[in-house]
């Protein structure tokens, strides 16, 4: 399944760097519907205001979600994000329904436990993304140009 149109979550957005993001560990995590994103200039910045909604452990799922194995790139007047597309494999029985994926930087990064990054919506309706069987894949397909682009005006 393609990863929805990605926001930045705006609490962080003059704390963080691109070099930050590239050095620290990045997690895409899964949250249930009941949790509903605040991306303003004084909203989320701290996955400890989301992790209450993550789903459940287990069936392939695991607290804290996906690490990714990512990558910083050149792009026209700024940077790329990208990284490989988040995989869990239902085992053992479903992974339960979701709604958004949320990135954070895993540790202490600028002074701030476990930052946000930014968040996406699972299911265009919107809607939560139904459970996956036992036995298959979960796969969030990153977008060709990556997760997201950070530019500066010329």
């Amino acid at each position: 399944m393609p990863a929805g149109q990605f926001t930045l979550y705006r609490a962080n957005l003059d704390d963080l760097s691109v070099a930050d993001i590239a050095a620290a560990v990045v997690k895409v995590a899964l949250v249930a519907s009941g949790y509903t994103p605040n991306a303003a200039n004084n909203g989320h910045s701290l996955w400890a205001e989301v992790s209450a909604s993550e789903i459940a452990n287990g069936n392939g799922y695991v607290t804290g979600g996906f690490t990714l194995t990512d990558s910083v790139a050149l792009a026209t007047n700024g940077h790329m994000y990208d990284s490989d597309d988040p995989t869990w494999t239902a085992s053992g029985g479903p992974i339960p329904a979701w709604r958004y994926g949320v990135m954070y930087l895993d540790g202490t990064v600028a002074g701030m436990v476990n930052p946000l990054v930014g968040y996406f919506l699972g299911d265009t309706a919107p809607a939560d993304v139904p459970a996956t069987s036992d036995g298959n894949p979960l796969t969030i397909a990153v977008p060709a140009d990556g997760w997201f682009t950070v530019t500066q005006g010329v």
